[in-house]
C-alpha cells in the first residue's frame, strides 16, 4: 500500500480498494489506515480468489481496474503509472486494447538464475499466446477497462484457481487483450520457495485444463503461502 500512496492516488485520480477475503491478523487494520475502499468478506464459506476480485471491481468507480496481489509490487512505478494513464485516456500503444497482461518476475536482490529462466521463459509463452490473439496471463497483475469486466461477466467466481486466465481468454475471444513490457511487477517468490517449479508449474497446468475442457478447478482449494 506504500506504493500506491495517497498522494499518488489524488495525482492520478485513482482509487485503492482492499478486497479482504477474511483476515485473521492485521491486514484489516493496515487497510484501514490506507486504503480508499474495504470490502470484508465475512460469511463462512471460504471466498474464492475470483469472488473477492469481482467483490474489489464492484465498488470500483474508475473507467480501468487494476488487479493486483497484496504482495506484488510494480517494478518501476513511473513506468508502471504513465502506461496506464495512457490506457485509460485510450492513448499509445495500447489505445485499442480492452485488457493488459502484465510480466511477472522477482526482485534482483531476491532473484536466482532459475528465477530468471522460468520467468523470461513464461512471459514470452503469455507473449507469444497474445500475439495468437489468444488470451492469456498471470494473476499478480491484470488491467481491464471496466466496461469489458462488465461484458464478459467478471471473474468467475466458481474458480477455485485458473480465474486469473480464464478472465483474459474469455476478455480475448471478443476483444483485444496485450502484453504490456511497461507493466512489469515483482511477486513474491514464497510459493516457488516452498513448493518448487516443478509442482507449481503442474499445478498451474491441471487447473488450466481442467477449466478449459471441464469448466472447473480441479483444486478444491488455492492454498495460501504465507
Amino acid at each position: 500500500m506504500e506504493v500506491f500512496s495517497r498522494e499518488w492516488r489524488e495525482r492520478n485520480r485513482a482509487e485503492l480498494i482492499v478486497s479482504d477475503g477474511g483476515s485473521t491478523d492485521g491486514t484489516l487494520d493496515i487497510a484501514r489506515a490506507n486504503a480508499d475502499r474495504i470490502v470484508v468478506h465475512d460469511k463462512p464459506q471460504r471466498q474464492t480468489i475470483a469472488e473477492g476480485r469481482n467483490e474489489g471491481a464492484r465498488v470500483a468507480q474508475g473507467d480501468v481496474l487494476v488487479f493486483i496481489n497484496g504482495d506484488t509490487i510494480p517494478a518501476d512505478l513511473h513506468r508502471f503509472t504513465a502506461c496506464i494513464v495512457e490506457f485509460a485516456e485510450r492513448r499509445g500503444r495500447y489505445a485499442r486494447a480492452s485488457a493488459l497482461a502484465c510480466p511477472v518476475g522477482f526482485t534482483p536482490d531476491q532473484e536466482r538464475l532459475a528465477d530468471r529462466a522460468f520467468h523470461g521463459f513464461y512471459n514470452n509463452y503469455v507473449r507469444l499466446l497474445l500475439a495468437l490473439r489468444i488470451g492469456s496471463g498471470r494473476g499478480e497483475c491484470q488491467v481491464v477497462r471496466h466496461e469489458t469486466f462488465e461484458m464478459v461477466g467478471g471473474y468467475r467466481k466458481e474458480l477455485v484457481a485458473g480465474e486469473d486466465f480464464d478472465l483474459l481468454a474469455r476478455i480475448g475471444i471478443r476483444a483485444r487483450v496485450q502484453f504490456a513490457a511497461e507493466l512489469l511487477v515483482y511477486e513474491s517468490p514464497r510459493r516457488f520457495r516452498k513448493f518448487g517449479y516443478f509442482r507449481v508449474l503442474f499445478s498451474w497446468t491441471i487447473n488450466a485444463l481442467s477449466v478449459m475442457f471441464r469448466g472447473r478447478s480441479s483444486s478444491d482449494e488455492w492454498e495460501p503461502v504465507r
